[in-house]
């Protein structure tokens, strides 16, 4: 699956076993992030498209279209942006 950067204009692909968040790591795009386990919501991206699960159910409050890049899986392929 890919991982669209809408604001960067960039694809990468999404790597079995790790969080979006360590996904844009590994391929060294820099992303916010404070806590990586939900709670503080530094990390919150929108999802432009596609669907993710949570690998662990975020305790920060989101709003309808955002999610957390940390604790975070694609299911299928997604456009996020961090704007």
């Amino acid at each position: 699956m890919n991982i669209k950067l809408a604001d960067r204009d960039s694809t990468i692909e999404s790597l079995p076993g790790l969080t979006i968040l360590e996904t844009l790591e590994v391929n060294n795009i820099q992303a916010p992030y404070h806590c990586r386990d939900g709670f503080c919501g530094a990390c919150r991206a929108n999802l432009e498209k596609g669907e993710i699960k949570y690998k662990l159910e975020p305790l920060a409050n989101i709003r309808d279209g955002e999610f957390l890049t940390c604790c975070s899986t694609p299911i299928s392929d997604i456009e996020i942006n961090f704007d």
